[in-house]
Parts: structure tokens; C-alpha cells; sequence
């Protein structure tokens, strides 16, 4: 080719047009790319949320919110099992300082009402502390943890007496209806409806801390604890996943026992959604993966929860935006031996009603009084602890600044 066919105008628009057209193919490309990752890993979540353990127990299980709220019931269970009945491995068992696969049974140690209002005010979250003394439909009147155990124990045994024996159906059967049972009960017993719930096991919140690579708390005090293996220092720091569970196990050597294992357990997961966020867990697929794939040992959610407008809500609530709230007790009482919390029934649902609302109200009537004769509080309601039934918030004197993390004691 001549020197001047090479500097014609034509060959010259021809070269400046060669960078343009390959800037075109690389953005295409890009872009392709990024449809295809995409794609994929849309597959891959749907593949990972349709692992995750779920439950017809909401099925006809009461009326449903009206005007777009939303109530998650949080359950807890203080077993040593997995999603199929089977005990954890020893190593696990080692590293949860829980004692053996046979202690705990099922009860729900944890159980925590959250409300979301419609157009995304403000949460707030109710402890349900697990000695309430309360009507469980069917089996009178105990502690509400009870409730699943109790109809899971029941329901296992009219199956074993129709002659079944297969294991897992056993398990399965039971633990839907105990599900079914400790709806029913925190339902009744707050005057409200359950839109969805979420189940997790004892192994939880070790799985949980270490899939976020450590969860943040902060202690008023330095506490050591020999029941759950607490040994920690005063101050913010960082557990792991044995520590967390440590942390939120322990009530030994705390002021208000189980009272104070509550805001423990309310400051873990507090501080738990802080991590997801700060961390850009819900903008990092990798990390979603990790943390959906951990959720598939220990989480069993209901079957009609979009698992997507769970994230999302779960993005939007991981600001802070959450207040915590420890339901009131009266005092404390004896019933077949056992402590439990005598409790105010009506002053619970009024307290519930002014919170988030009249709407969608499920039983609006109260059940009985907790306080029978002859289960009388062992000390009177002015003596009780009057930070009860107020916002954790405000009734936490902050005695050291854990940074943005809630301390406790």
C-alpha cells in the first residue's frame, strides 16, 4: 500500500473508527458478562433458599396483619439435635459447651416477636422470657417454652400408638406440630397475628457468628462463667462462633439471670445485623452464598416466606433501626416445682396494642390470670424490676461506650 493511500482521509476515519468499534465489543462483552454472573448466580440463590429447612405450621394457623405489617415470630430451641433428630457431632457438642445431645430437649429458650410496619418505619422486637407462666391450648398452663416440646411430644406418641416407626416421619411430624403449638401460644398470649417465623437450633448462633467471620458485643463487666464457658473481658470485642454462643447462653453470675441472658441475646443479634451490613454481606454475593448455606443446617423458616423480601427487609433493618423490648414480668413464682414468671396478661396486650397498633388484633380477649392462689408472686409488683416492658434503648445505662455496639452486663 502507498505512503498515500495509508494517509487518506478514509484510511484515517477507518483507523480512529478501529478503537471506537473495540471500546463497542468490550462494553457488549462486558455487559454479557455481567447478564450471564448474573444469571447464575440467581440460579445459585434460588438453589441455596430452596435448601433452606421449611414448615406448613403457619398453614390456617390464625388470621394474618392487614394494611401491609408484618410480624416474624423468633424461635430458639435449646436442643442438642439437628433438623432430623440426630445428635450433633461430638466435636460440635465440644464446642458448644451445652453438655450432652440429650439435655435441653425442646424447649424454645428464644422467642422473639418483630414487627415491621408497612413503608419501613421503625422495627421493634418483644422478648418473650421463657418462664411466662401462660395458657398453652391443650395442656393448661406452663412455662411458654414448653409449648413445643409438649405437642411434639404428644404428637409422637398418637403416632407410635398407630404403629409408626419410622424415625424421621416421627421427628418431622412432631416438630410441626410443636411449631404449630408455640404459634398458637405466643399468638393468644399477645393478642396479635403471625405473619412468618423463623426456627433455629442451639448450633445457630455459633454457625452464624462464624459465617460473619466474628460478631461484635460489648460488656459492662469482665464475667467468667464455668455453666457456659463465658470468660470475657469488660469492653467491646469480637466473638467467634463459641464464644457467641457462650455469651448468649449464659445467665449464671448475671444480676437478673434469665432477664439478663435476654438482652444478651437481643445485643447479639443487634450487633449481628450491624455485621451484616458493615460488612457488605448483602452487596457481596460471596458472603450471601456463605451465610445462606450456613443458615441450611440450623434455620427452618415457613413455607410461604419469599426468602428475597427477607433479605431485603433484613438490609433495611440492619441499620439500627430496630427497637428491643423486653416483655414486663410481675414477679416470680413456684408451679410443680419449677420457677416460673407470673405475669400480667392484659397488661401484655395492652402494651403489645400500643406498640405497634390495633390492626389485625388476633385474640384480643385475655386468657386467665397466671396468678393462681397458689402460685402468688415471691415478691410484689413495686418490687419488681421497673425496666421491664420499656425500650431496652433507653433503660441500658451505658456504663462503658461499646462504639455503636449495645453493652450489657
Amino acid at each position: 500500500m502507498s505512503r498515500h493511500r495509508r494517509n487518506s482521509p478514509k484510511a484515517r476515519r477507518r483507523a480512529r473508527k478501529k478503537p471506537l468499534r473495540l471500546g463497542r465489543k468490550l462494553l457488549i462483552t462486558a455487559l454479557a458478562l455481567t447478564v450471564c454472573v448474573g444469571i447464575g448466580g440467581w440460579y445459585l440463590y434460588r438453589d441455596l433458599a430452596r435448601s433452606i429447612g421449611s414448615s406448613k405450621a403457619l398453614d390456617g394457623n390464625g388470621p394474618k396483619s392487614q394494611g401491609g405489617d408484618i410480624n416474624i415470630l423468633l424461635m430458639g430451641l435449646d436442643s442438642r439435635k439437628d433438623q432430623n433428630g440426630e445428635d450433633l457431632p461430638d466435636d460440635v457438642l465440644d464446642k458448644l459447651h451445652a453438655g450432652s445431645s440429650d439435655i435441653g430437649g425442646y424447649n424454645t429458650n428464644t422467642l422473639m416477636l418483630l414487627h415491621v410496619p408497612a413503608g419501613g418505619g421503625r422495627a421493634k422486637a418483644f422478648s418473650i422470657p421463657r418462664d411466662d407462666f401462660v395458657d398453652i391450648p391443650g395442656h393448661g398452663k406452663d412455662k411458654i417454652k414448653k409449648a413445643y416440646g409438649l405437642e411434639k411430644a404428644r404428637t409422637e406418641e398418637k403416632l407410635s400408638a398407630q404403629g409408626v416407626t419410622d424415625k424421621r416421619r416421627l421427628e418431622h411430624e412432631g416438630r410441626e406440630a410443636g411449631r404449630k403449638k408455640e404459634i398458637e401460644t405466643v399468638r393468644k398470649f399477645l393478642g396479635v397475628p403471625i405473619d412468618h417465623f423463623a426456627e433455629v437450633n442451639l448450633a445457630g448462633f455459633f454457625h452464624i457468628a462464624d459465617a460473619l467471620d466474628g460478631v461484635p458485643v460489648c460488656l459492662n463487666h469482665a464475667v467468667k462463667d464455668k455453666y457456659s464457658g463465658a470468660d470475657f473481658k469488660a469492653g467491646r470485642q469480637t466473638l467467634n462462633g463459641q464464644q457467641s454462643l457462650a455469651f448468649v447462653r449464659q445467665r449464671h453470675g448475671l444480676t437478673n439471670g434469665d432477664l439478663d441472658r435476654t438482652r444478651r441475646q437481643q445485643a447479639f443479634l443487634a450487633s449481628a445485623a450491624h455485621k451484616l451490613n458493615s460488612a457488605g454481606t448483602f452487596t457481596d454475593p460471596g458472603k450471601l452464598f456463605k451465610l445462606i448455606d450456613t443458615a441450611k443446617k440450623d434455620l427452618v423458616i415457613d413455607e410461604g416466606w419469599d426468602l428475597l423480601s427477607f433479605v431485603k427487609q433484613a438490609k433495611n433493618l440492619s441499620g439500627g433501626n430496630v427497637e428491643f423490648t423486653t416483655l414486663p414480668i410481675e414477679g416470680f413464682g413456684r408451679n410443680r416445682g419449677e420457677d416460673i414468671n407470673v405475669i400480667d396478661d392484659v397488661k401484655i396486650k395492652r402494651l403489645i396494642a400500643e406498640q405497634i397498633g390495633q390492626g389485625g388484633s388476633a385474640d384480643p380477649s385475655p386468657s386467665p390470670s397466671a396468678t393462681d392462689p397458689d402460685k402468688a408472686p415471691s415478691k410484689a409488683p413495686e418490687q419488681r424490676d421497673e425496666k421491664q416492658g420499656k425500650s431496652d434503648a433507653d433503660q441500658d445505662t451505658k456504663a462503658m461506650d461499646g462504639g455503636g455496639i449495645p453493652c450489657v452486663d
